[in-house]
């Protein structure tokens, strides 16, 4: 199974925020996810927008997650590394 970081919309018209989930990549983005592990709310102030469990992020990056390209630029926002440990 194939699986991807992305984002997973909420919300209301022109109110949206979004759950940052990992999820099989041949699903739709509204479908059953894998895992939450974080939230995203692009309205708010900048340093309560992104909410993330830098575990869960870091556990599934090693896990060989695709990650999509918004996801990795807030990645690299919050100065999470997107390189795999080579044992």
């Amino acid at each position: 199974m194939s699986t991807t970081m992305r984002l997973k919309r909420f919300g209301t018209k022109k109110r949206p925020y979004y759950r940052v989930v990992v999820m099989d990549n041949r699903r739709a983005s509204t479908s059953v996810t894998i895992d939450e592990v974080g939230t995203y709310h692009p309205i708010e102030e900048k340093d309560q927008q992104i909410k993330l469990d830098q575990d869960k992020v870091k556990s599934w990056i090693e896990k060989g997650v695709v990650v999509s390209p918004t996801v990795k630029n807030i990645l690299n926002s919050q100065g999470i590394s997107l390189s795999r440990k080579q044992d």
